[in-house]
């Protein structure tokens, strides 16, 4: 089936693909522009730090950056019109901007809560919606989703990250068959645990998988030769979604125990996580002033159409 699904698709090589790539800043992002750009692809890096974005778009050779809060549906137009002005088509999105604040869930703030699920959810959503209707057109397409092994696996300390990957990996699948037949393929990667500030803090050690982001990168760009429905990141986490799959609690609780440890998430150093704990805060908080501006102003013009 993998393979028949490939052959019914357009070939979509890395060399001469115009590719977006969120959440390109830093870490899995940077990497796999990075990894696009050596392979001959135009990249284009968005971030929702912008200077972050640029910094990293100067290191590689022929990339170019644009600003993009991906739960900004005004922004994905923007960033979406300027590629096709600039490129004329859009071949490959990499939707990997995430977040990963993780704690005790009643010591969660809700603006944390919104962030977490409008970034890792709702972003992936609107990154699909925006760049489908151009890659139908074109009948050639690859979207590919950087969710979690938190996508699979129930993680204590984690509840809604675990809500937001199970989202980001529910709707590639889904997408993945809706939009069979249209030349357009989704593919998911699952990474386990990641060398990144997200994971600053964490014990890395011991049962719990680990990898670096070039690991990663490297999956995605798999992902348009396979164009498998689900990579996993290191490849032998995959045997265990067997289990995952049969839906039987206490064979995913051994799962959740083997790889990870039982409260992994909760077992976290504040100090060495202080500089990401911060950042995502200063998120949160810019989020939550977006949301509460923007429901002033439809607010504002309900209002108006009621007079």
């Amino acid at each position: 089936m993998p393979g028949a699904y490939r052959r019914s698709n357009p070939r979509i090589d890395v060399d001469g693909a115009v590719v977006i790539v969120t959440g390109a800043g830093r870490g899995i992002g940077e990497r796999t522009a990075a990894r696009f750009a050596a392979g001959g692809a135009v990249v284009w890096l968005t971030d929702v730090d912008a200077e972050v974005a640029a910094a990293a778009a100067r290191e590689i050779p022929g990339a170019r950056s644009a600003p993009l809060d991906v739960t900004d549906r005004a922004q994905w137009r923007a960033v979406v019109d300027e590629i096709l002005a600039v490129d004329g088509r859009i071949d490959v999105l990499v939707n990997n901007a995430g977040v990963m604040p993780v704690g005790p869930y009643l010591e969660e703030t809700a603006s944390t809560t919104d962030l977490i699920l409008d970034v890792n959810a709702a972003g992936v959503l609107y990154g699909m919606r925006a760049v489908l209707p151009t890659m139908i057109g074109a009948r050639r397409g690859h979207i590919v989703t950087v969710s979690s092994m938190a996508g699979m696996l129930p993680l204590p300390g984690m509840i809604t990250y675990n809500a937001s990957k199970y989202a980001a990996l529910g709707a590639s699948l889904a997408a993945r068959r809706e939009f069979d037949g249209t030349g357009v393929t989704v593919s998911t990667v699952l990474p386990a645990a990641v060398r990144t500030e997200l994971s600053s803090g964490a014990d890395l050690g011991g049962t719990l998988p680990t990898v670096d982001p070039d690991d990663v990168a490297r999956a995605v760009l798999r992902t348009l030769a396979t164009r498998a429905a689900r990579t996993s990141v290191p490849g032998w986490v995959a045997r265990g979604w067997a289990l995952v799959d049969l839906a039987v609690p206490e064979s995913v609780e051994r799962v959740v125990r083997d790889l990870a440890g039982h409260r992994q998430a909760l077992s976290l150093d504040a100090d060495a996580r202080a500089a990401y704990s911060a950042r995502i805060a200063r998120h949160a908080a810019q989020h939550a002033a977006q949301q509460a501006a923007a429901s002033t102003g439809s607010q504002r013009l309900n209002t108006g159409s009621q007079r």
